[in-house]
């Protein structure tokens, strides 16, 4: 006689989360009005004294805080605030400067070069130009897009992690790529709000839609977003 114990049944195949509702229009008008009614000219957090420290910062800031390459950059800057004056510095005075950011070698060597062509081709000037500025070393299209919106005034939106977290989590603009979730942003973006928007949500992402812990009690759209799992209380 067998004393084989029957199998358990298997667990049922776990289904997919259901997409999230989309924003309507209005929705989405509504959403970044409450932003601007919060802060009409909302600022990034990256310290510079010109679009050429600007465009530097933005390269540094790669996988590293605002805060530690504020810190860094402080001290560099002040001797090195022009692409010339960087490049006489060298690599490896530039590295030293920035030495407590992540990848600091690689940022070192992308920002001496960088510094070079922008006085060999750009007679020493940051270029109003997509296509010129990501062929700077270091300089991909989400480090263009901040610089274009901030320092050019034009309507980019760079999708770094909290945007893609808010793009996906609230469902305003799903994306399984950054890529995706930008062309969804500016598909949706109402085009008053196209200049300000990358700030406002960068700034909700990181205090407000945080990635652990979102703060939805407090958060002034709690009510528009289709997260499932908002925390009211």
């Amino acid at each position: 006689m067998s004393t084989a114990q029957p199998l358990p049944p298997s667990a049922p195949p776990r289904r997919a989360p259901r997409p999230l509702k989309r924003f309507s229009k209005a929705e989405v008008a509504e959403m970044f009005a409450r932003f601007e009614a919060r802060e009409p000219e909302p600022k990034g957090e990256l310290e510079y004294v010109n679009v050429f420290t600007m465009l530097v910062a933005v390269v540094l800031s790669a996988q590293a805080t605002d805060s530690g390459v504020n810190k860094a950059t402080r001290a560099l800057f002040a001797v090195a605030d022009t692409p010339a004056r960087m490049l006489a510095l060298g690599e490896d005075t530039v590295r030293d400067y920035i030495k407590t950011i992540g990848l600091f070698r690689t940022k070192a060597k992308n920002v001496v070069a960088l510094s070079k062509m922008l006085v060999e081709l750009h007679g020493g000037e940051v270029p109003d130009d997509r296509a010129a500025m990501e062929a700077l070393p270091g300089v991909g299209r989400k480090t263009a897009n901040v610089v274009l919106n901030m320092a050019f005034g034009h309507p980019t939106i760079a999708v770094d992690t909290h945007i893609f977290r808010i793009g996906n989590r609230t469902g305003l603009a799903p994306g399984k790529t950054v890529d995706a979730v930008e062309k969804e942003l500016n598909r949706i973006i109402p085009a008053k709000y196209m200049l300000h928007a990358h700030h406002w949500l960068i700034l909700h992402g990181r205090y407000v839609c945080k990635a652990r812990k979102p703060d939805c009690a407090v958060c002034i759209i709690n009510d528009l977003c289709r997260f499932p799992d908002k925390t009211l209380a």
